[in-house]
């Protein structure tokens, strides 16, 4: 912590002096690297939270840096970053899709897990209802995201089981999985890309909106 601490004074002593003592203010990059320089000597590795969760990867990059000039995304980006996404997408064992939508459930309502104090190898909640409705029965959820009640009905899942419910039912996979690999720049956490829900995690999440039986579906 003292080794921390003392990167943590030197970087901002050096930034003062560096504004301070040139005629020019410090460039956009010069300051990217102050910033990373201080958030790097403030955290440590405990226990699930490591500090590599700082590191950016192309996405967060690009869309981080389109976000900061004010303007969309360039498209061309936007489609490779959501290609390279979507080819990383781990589509469930023996193509079996559903779960249990009580477990599902359960899962949504919690919004647990990744930090330092959780015991290795402890499953992760979704916290799916920080950003979503979901079921009626729920009064209390985020607005973040749009409403997915009635998310399977409206979109004529009637049997998970027929043909012409496949195409929902792997895009719905799919959004869990990694929704980048649909929208670039999405602000949706990559539940299974990032390790935050288990394959038999996003089995139980895609029951509880697809399945007719669900409450979702009432």
């Amino acid at each position: 912590m003292k080794k921390q601490t003392q990167l943590l004074i030197a970087a901002g002593v050096a930034a003062v002096v560096l504004v301070a003592g040139c005629s020019s203010m410090p460039s956009s990059a010069e300051l990217d690297k102050l910033s990373q320089d201080i958030a790097k000597a403030s955290f440590r590795d405990q226990g699930q939270a490591k500090v590599d969760r700082l590191v950016l990867d192309d996405a967060n990059l690009e869309c981080m840096k389109a976000d900061v000039a004010g303007q969309p995304i360039e498209e061309k980006t936007a489609k490779a970053i959501e290609a390279a996404n979507f080819a990383s997408i781990k589509w469930p064992a023996g193509g079996q899709y559903i779960g249990d939508w009580k477990e599902g459930e359960k899962i949504a309502q919690s919004g647990r897990g990744m930090t330092w104090s959780d015991a290795a190898g402890s499953e992760n909640g979704g916290n799916c209802y920080n950003c979503h409705q979901i079921s009626k029965a729920e009064i209390s959820f985020g607005t973040l995201g749009p409403s997915l009640y009635n998310y399977g009905k409206m979109r004529g899942v009637k049997d998970l089981y027929a043909p012409e419910s496949a195409a929902i039912i792997q895009y719905t996979w799919g959004k869990i999985w990694n929704a980048r690999a649909y929208n670039a720049c999405s602000q949706m956490p990559r539940a299974g890309h990032k390790g935050i829900l288990t394959e038999q995690q996003v089995r139980h999440i895609m029951a509880l909106l697809l399945d007719p039986k669900s409450p979702v579906n009432q």
